[in-house]
């Protein structure tokens, strides 16, 4: 399995339309791509925005990256966005 963290770097102004496109991707994500074990946005009290996703695979992850519905939200942030995302990639550890 492979984990996902995603900061999400979101204008403040822009905050409550940012919401509303990512959770249309959320949904999306959950109806569409059963190797998804997890996708939430989370809110911390700083009011920055985090991702936590949690793949059953490459193969998941990279369907993800390249679903329609990804790719439809990438344009509904334009202008949201005040920086570039800080994502970081781990293996899980089961047994």
């Amino acid at each position: 399995m492979i984990g996902v963290t995603a900061k999400l770097n979101v204008k403040p102004e822009a905050a409550e339309a940012f919401e509303e496109v990512f959770l249309d991707l959320m949904d999306a994500v959950r109806a569409n791509e059963p190797g998804c074990l997890m996708y939430q946005l989370c809110k911390d009290d700083d009011g920055a925005y985090w991702v936590l996703e949690m793949y059953q695979d490459e193969a998941a992850l990279d369907a993800h990256g390249k679903s329609e519905h990804f790719a439809a939200a990438g344009a509904g942030f334009k202008g949201k966005m005040g920086g570039p995302p800080e994502i970081k990639r781990m293996k899980a550890v089961t047994r």
